[in-house]
Order: structure tokens, then sequence, then C-alpha cells
């Protein structure tokens, strides 16, 4: 199992509730996703950035809301997260990386 770091890029134009949903469905994405491809995952910590200025514009965007994720996981699951996170239209940009 490896350690992963996630960091995404929302748009801020979404309501407090939609990226409140957003945010627990990509945790529960990649707990579910380690549960079916009898591999592990597990969440370490969750930290909330916020909104703040993009260095430049992403997709007519020039703010993002923040969400940075450390967990545990093999490798199978960080794949699968990564497939997953690419069709999910309200992240701007994320971020993937074995810590």
């Amino acid at each position: 199992m490896n350690s992963y770091a996630l960091t995404l890029v929302l748009k801020t134009d979404l309501d407090e509730k939609v990226r409140k949903e957003l945010l627990e469905s990509v945790t529960k994405k990649f707990e579910k996703i380690g549960k079916t491809d009898s591999a592990k995952a597990s969440t370490v910590k969750e930290d909330l950035w916020g909104a703040r200025d993009l260095a430049y514009p992403i997709k007519h965007q020039t703010k993002g809301w923040y969400a940075h994720y450390l967990f545990d996981a093999d490798p199978q699951v960080a794949a699968s997260l990564d497939k997953t996170l690419k069709i999910e239209e309200d992240i701007l940009r994320y971020l993937l990386v074995r810590v």
C-alpha cells in the first residue's frame, strides 16, 4: 500500500451544498473503489483550503476552490480514482501523486 496526495481545484460558482456533496462523493469513490477491487484504501487527512486565485485562467475561471487529501491506497485504487476524476465536470484540475 502506498501513500498518495490528491489536490482538487473545483469551480467557485458551485453552491456550498453541491460542493460538499462533490467532496463527499470523491472520498466515497476511492473508499468504494478500494472495497470492490480487492484492494485497500483509507483516508488519512482531509484539508480544505477554500477559494484562491488561480495563476492563470482555467476554463474561463480565475478562482478555484481547493481541497487536499492524503490517503493510503493500493496502486489499482489510485489508477481507478484517476479515471473517475477525469470525467467529473465540476473539477477544474486535479493532481494525484504518490508521496
